[in-house]
């Protein structure tokens, strides 16, 4: 199991924040996002035993890969997973920028392709493709990206990019790991044919298993194998009565006009992913707990990533084995406030994975 962090780049706080969306949305955070206060959330990530912390991308984030040199530049062992939007920027371009991270970090790059699934969004940067041909995009970024790490010179004449011997001065040794999401036949394509982990959120175990066992089938007709990993907030406590206590004071720190706003706003995306959210809780603050301690609560609120495991170190160390169990191997999770509960995970939910026999 490779446990990962995330980095709040919208700022931090005691209540539930959007990961990408304005000011408005979310109101001002307690904890303003400065690189100081992320470089105490990525130092307390990386001394609590994180492998890597994630980035968001967005309208209403900071730069990924700006914030992440930063913060590469104050620690010494914590990945970075770094969030991009493919058509933003040309592929040969980002395998630069790439190598450029990789080197004055000591190769702690790795990326995290978001396709983008908010249409008013997208036509704000502007990029008017649907949502297919979004992803028909992100493909063939990813097959150039490739190419181009490998540092032979190459021609590639695509429907979206075209490349003149193009290709690095020199290969990429330390390739970063291309982590990519999406629940739609059109994402499922890509991630089959291009990504090295495909990353899901947190939904019940039954539909991920099916998840995992489709993408399965569809990597190997493509001659690859995928690794799994799935994005999941933790509300963990010494007992489940105090864990379920917390959730229920972020429920309370929603104001129903902001359920409702946030509600709407998904409802315009192309996205499935976010669809699939909205559905396991359909809008309503009522049976959130959608399976043996997984709460669909902070998807009211907050795009992407809508559950939590919530319950004791315990329970929420064993509902991660199960996942483990169904072929996920990769985990990134979070929790409010993210310095806080990186340190509280580190401290009593990690030691549980590593050796459950001989932790009381």
């Amino acid at each position: 199991m490779r446990l990962h962090w995330f980095l709040p780049t919208t700022g931090d706080g005691h209540h539930v924040r959007p990961a990408t969306t304005t000011v408005a949305a979310g109101g001002a955070a307690a904890r303003p996002a400065t690189l100081d206060y992320l470089s105490q959330v990525a130092l307390a990530a990386e001394a609590a035993g994180f492998e890597a912390a994630l980035t968001p991308v967005g309208a209403g984030c900071p730069d990924p890969l700006v914030a992440c040199s930063a913060v590469a530049a104050r620690t010494e062992r914590l990945k970075l997973l770094v969030a991009f939007r493919p058509g933003f920027t040309l592929p040969t371009l980002l395998a630069q920028q790439a190598q450029t991270l990789q080197e004055i970090s000591g190769g702690r790059l790795l990326l995290n392709v978001v396709t983008g699934g908010d249409p008013r969004e997208q036509r704000a940067y502007g990029d008017f493709l649907d949502h297919d041909a979004r992803y028909e995009r992100t493909g063939e970024f990813i097959q150039v990206l490739r190419r181009t790490w490998a540092g032979e010179p190459f021609d590639h004449l695509g429907a979206h990019y075209r490349v003149s011997g193009g290709g690095l001065a020199t290969p990429l040794l330390d390739t970063s790991d291309i982590y990519f999401g999406g629940a739609s036949p059109a994402a499922e394509r890509v991630a089959a044919a291009g990504a090295d982990v495909y990353l899901m959120w947190g939904e019940p175990p039954a539909m991920i298993a099916e998840r995992v066992a489709r993408m399965r089938e569809r990597a190997a007709q493509a001659g690859r194998e995928l690794r799994f990993g799935i994005r999941l907030h933790v509300i963990a406590r010494d007992t489940s009565e105090e864990a379920w206590a917390h959730a229920r004071r972020l429920l309370d720190g929603m104001d129903p006009e902001r359920i409702a706003a946030a509600q709407a706003r998904f409802a315009r995306m192309d996205s499935v992913g976010q669809r699939r959210m909205a559905d396991l809780h359909g809008g309503s603050a009522d049976a959130l707990e959608i399976s043996p301690n997984l709460w669909a609560g902070v998807g009211l609120v907050r795009e992407g990533a809508g559950t939590a495991l919530v319950g004791s170190y315990e329970e929420v160390a064993e509902r991660l084995r199960e996942y483990s169990e169904l072929g996920l191997s990769e985990f990134v999770l979070s929790g409010w406030p993210h310095l806080e509960e990186a340190w509280r995970v580190g401290d009593f939910v990690l030691p549980r994975l590593a050796a459950p026999a001989l932790v009381a």
